[in-house]
């Protein structure tokens, strides 16, 4: 249609939220909110003020109210949409689902908390993922790396081309940060012999802390960058440009959060003496993120624990019986260790935190937030604390090589 009648019927998300937007006043209240809110915010300043949530709630509420004729028939065919839906999202999801998605192949792990997606090439995933997506489950989708050319991702490629960048390097254990130079993490990232000692001479635990991140990402690496996107799980969500992608419909008024690519690279676990400590401690995203594991290196060196060693680690973590057996599967690798809570628990595992931080004799101020300030990994014995003493039960993921891991935001998450 011209665009005169877009404006006039608001045929599209960007013109109903600019058109609207303009004719609000910040105070009104008027406007009646017809939905949710958009996303929750933990508290507000001062008694009358208006967050952006709340905005955007009227502006929708406005458009529903004011912008759609009663008599004016919807472009989209509704019929055959509803048609399409289950009755009942809750049990298609908790039950087999078997006859709707026959031609995906798919499982449920964590106690049918988190969607497995196994085959990443079929094109109808995303109707199976819109299921789970709408009750904020996690999803995992294997084989990502298929896609990818994997050469670009190796350490030793990374470490030849951008080693002489200057990049922040996180000491995970004692959270220290220094800059320096890129190269020197890549270097020990295999071989242990050349990893940074701390003071009483164990193996530092090292992070390239999200090197490099979003705009500077495409810059610095235009082939990865091209790689990672066309490699993306479900594009229809997770690409940029994705129809289902609410992020590349937002107008520019709009403040959006980082939402990267970013490339995220730590030392393991396995050869430190302390195997308590994460790579990244327990946090919450703002925005829904898509984590793609494109390369586990093999470390060597005295101290490290041989493969047979770090499986037997894994196999003592509360794992599903399908990822025990991705476990003894020689073709799989793994590299990544997750514990992911759902957003409804976070007060109670921020409770759980305080409490502990309190035996154990921390100083705990009042605006400390012990998961906004991502100062904890909650180790095995403090998982299980907090399943016996709060009924809060943690989600243990092991995330192998090509795996694709999607959280709903708000989700929080250990690695």
């Amino acid at each position: 249609p011209p665009a005169s009648q877009n404006n006039e019927q608001g045929s599209t998300l960007r013109d109903l939220l600019t058109t609207t937007a303009g004719k609000l006043r910040l105070g009104s209240t008027d406007a009646g909110i017809a939905f949710a809110p958009v996303y929750s915010t933990g508290t507000a300043s001062g008694k009358s003020g208006r967050t952006m949530p709340n905005i955007l709630d009227d502006i929708i509420a406005s458009v529903v109210e004011n912008k759609i004729p009663p008599n004016r028939a919807p472009k989209i065919n509704v019929k055959s949409e509803i048609k399409d839906e289950p009755k009942d999202d809750k049990k298609c999801v908790q039950d087999d689902c078997s006859k709707r998605y026959s031609d995906i192949q798919y499982s449920w792990i964590c106690d049918k908390h988190v969607l497995w997606l196994r085959d990443h090439k079929n094109s109808n995933n995303w109707k199976l993922f819109k299921e789970c997506w709408k009750q904020g489950r996690p999803v995992l989708v294997s084989g990502m790396h298929k896609k990818m050319n994997f050469s670009l991702w190796k350490a030793e490629s990374i470490s030849l081309d951008f080693g002489n960048q200057q990049a922040d390097i996180l000491n995970c254990k004692d959270s220290i940060i220094s800059n320096t130079n890129v190269k020197e993490f890549w270097d020990g990232f295999e071989d242990v012999s050349k990893r940074q000692k701390v003071k009483n001479g164990e193996t530092a635990l090292l992070k390239l802390k999200d090197w490099p991140s979003g705009e500077d990402f495409k810059a610095m690496m235009p082939a990865r960058y091209e790689d990672l996107l066309k490699s993306l799980p479900l594009p229809e969500y997770c690409s940029p440009e994705g129809k289902l992608n609410l992020a590349s419909h937002l107008p520019g008024f709009f403040v959006r959060p980082d939402l990267g690519p970013r490339l995220c690279s730590a030392y393991g676990v396995a050869a430190t003496k302390d195997h308590d400590i994460g790579t990244t401690n327990l946090h919450i995203e703002v925005s829904d993120v898509v984590n793609i594991l494109v390369y586990v290196g093999i470390a060597r060196g005295n101290g490290v624990l041989s493969k047979s060693g770090v499986l037997k680690k894994l196999e003592e973590e509360d794992l599903d019986d399908l990822l025990r057996k991705r476990l003894k599967d020689s073709s799989e690798l793994p590299g990544a260790l997750w514990h992911i809570y759902a957003g409804k628990d976070a007060d109670k595992i921020r409770e759980f935190l305080q409490k502990i931080a309190k035996e154990q004799g921390l100083e705990v101020l009042p605006e400390h937030d012990p998961i906004r300030d991502q100062s904890w990994y909650v180790n095995k014995k403090l998982r299980q604390r907090l399943f016996e003493e709060y009924g809060v039960k943690t989600c243990t993921v092991i995330q192998f090589l090509g795996d694709a891991i999607i959280l709903p935001a708000g989700a929080l998450h250990q690695v």
